[in-house]
Formats: C-alpha cells, structure tokens, sequence
C-alpha cells in the first residue's frame, strides 16, 4: 500500500521516464562516452543534470560520466545495449495519455497495423526495437531451453532474434519463423547478417490460419505472443502448434505471466494494460491459465520457470504426449 508520499511520487513518475526517451533521442550517453556532449547548450545542461538526478549519469567537477549501467545498456553497441527496445516503450509512451478513453470504452487507442505493416517506417521501428529487447531476453532465456536439435518451428518469431541465438547456441538445429510478411521481411536481413540463412527460414505467415503439417517439428516456441490473443485463439493456436510436433516434442512459451490474482507482478499487471491499449484483444493471463488451455490442447504441461532477473517473463514447457494423435 502506497503513503502519501507514494502517491505524490507516483504522480510525476512520468518525469523520470521522458528524461530517459529524450536522452536517447538526444544520444546523451553516446556523446558522454565520446567526450562530445555540449553541455553549455541550456537545454543540454538541464537535460544531462536531470539524468544525474535520476542516476543515469555521474557528475564530478562540472563534467558528465556514464555510470557502469548505462555505459552497458544505454550506449548503442553496448553489451547489453538496450536503447532499441527503449525507443519501443517511447513509442507506445502517447497512447499510455489516452488510458481513460481506454477505460471508458475498452478498446484499444491505436492501431496494432500502425508497426505490423501499414506504416513502413514504424514497422522498422517496431523490428528493430523488438530484434533488440528479444537479444536481450534471449540471453538469459536460450540457456533455459536444453537439448534443442533438429526442426524448430519458431511461432510469431519476429525480427528473428529467438532464432539466432537457438541456433547459434544449438549447432544440431533448425528453424523456421514464422511472422507477418513486413515483419519477416525483417528476420531475413538480421538472420543474414549473422550467417545464418542455411539453417533459419524466415517464413511469411499468420500463426492465427496456418497449417505446419503433422509431426514434423521436434520443438515449437511461441515467445512474447500469446499475449495478444483470446483465450479461444490462444487454444486454437496451441491445437496445431501440438499437431506440428513429433511425439514427445516439446512446445516452450515463455511470455509476461501474473498469479491468479491478475495483479501480480506489478510490472506484468501494467504490462497488461500496455497491450489492451494497442491491440484487439491484448493482455496478460496466468501461469495457470495457459496450462489449463495448453491441456485443452493434448500436451502435458510443466512447471513454471522464471526467467532470470531483472527479466519478469515467464516459461511454461509442454511435451506432446506418445500416444497423441
């Protein structure tokens, strides 16, 4: 429960996260890291003195300095450079102003066409943004998924990066990812740039119509999706997800998950909301939830495995049994 500090701090949490957009918009902590930063320039100074407010800079003896995390995470090219995935959160930022409209009538306030293919220049955005934030998670997530070989077919895989990092840490394996034709568009580029077209196929698609054949998968990973559907879509999709793979393949969904209380994580709580404001059907289920819709699809799910920190996603695995048909 919030005091009445909490409150006040909560109603001018938004500062914090406009001087983080702007700073990367600016390239504040490129030109910080290169010396380059004019910090003579009015707007500049207030600029870079709030992100040393926030923490996101130092400050000593009138000269600005990259903290160890955002020399890390902020700099482009950093190794664990975040500023794509960033930039994402900046463009839904708008719609978040538009919550009570969402409120008061329940649907969504933009678009979800507007970075799936009507508007070019958002859709790349949108790509690069995700290609970013998926490198990341992929990081700390791939290392969960053990004994990965053969075919994988990679559900609304993206930019591709899921793919990348399978593959490169899976010498014995191959996917297929399937998205929407601007999107795969993008995963052809990105999986070329790595040297990886011989063994990713970048398939254009629709996971919510396609037909991947019968047993011929011997894993299916469906990452950062599902949270987009209707629990009817959701089952409709594991249904051939299941029939796409061999007997005792495993399907991986890893995804933001709350308890049954629907409140819990925060973050995953809010995320929720993030969604419903820019697609049809967006929001965030339960664990248990998507084991109860993985069941109505034939497979058998595990346990729940949290990704590691600061990651709030969840991985649900499920083995499509022996005997299903």
């Amino acid at each position: 429960m919030k005091d009445i500090q909490g409150i006040v701090d909560l109603s001018s949490a938004f500062y914090g996260s406009a001087v983080l957009f702007a700073a990367i918009d600016c390239g504040v902590f490129e030109k910080v890291e290169r010396g380059e930063l004019d910090a003579d320039a009015r707007g500049m100074r207030l600029l870079a003195d709030a992100c040393v407010a926030l923490g996101l800079l130092e400050k000593r003896d009138g000269k600005y300095a990259n903290t160890p995390a955002g020399k890390a995470a902020l700099v482009p090219g950093g190794p664990a450079d975040l500023t794509r995935a960033i930039r994402y959160n900046r463009d839904v930022y708008p719609a978040w102003g538009r919550l009570a409209e969402f409120a008061r009538t329940g649907r969504p306030v933009e678009r979800p066409e507007l970075h799936l293919g009507d508007d070019a220049a958002r859709t790349r955005v949108f790509a690069d943004a995700m290609f970013g934030r998926a490198m990341g998670i992929g990081r700390g997530v791939v290392p969960m998924l053990k004994g990965l070989s053969g075919r994988l077919l990679d559900l609304a895989g993206g930019p591709g990066a899921y793919a990348i990092l399978m593959c490169q840490a899976n010498p014995a394996l191959e996917c297929v990812t399937v998205d929407l034709p601007a999107i795969s568009e993008c995963a052809r580029e990105y999986v070329a740039k790595f040297g990886l077209a011989g063994r990713i196929e970048c398939r254009a698609g629709d996971y919510h119509a396609d037909d991947y054949g019968e047993g011929g998968y011997d894993a299916v990973t469906i990452f950062g999706a599902l949270h987009q559907e209707s629990p009817a879509a959701i089952v409709d999709i594991l249904r051939r997800a299941a029939r796409a793979l061999k007997p005792g393949g495993r399907l991986f969904v890893l995804d933001m998950m709350t308890d049954s209380t629907r409140a819990a994580p925060a973050f995953s709580a809010l995320f929720a909301v993030n969604m419903a404001l820019t697609t049809e059907n967006g929001w965030v289920f339960s664990d248990d939830e998507l084991k109860g819709w993985m069941r109505e699809a034939g497979l058998v799910p595990g346990d729940t495995l949290h990704a590691p920190p600061p990651m709030p996603h969840w991985l649900v695995v499920a083995t499509k049994p022996a005997n299903m048909v």
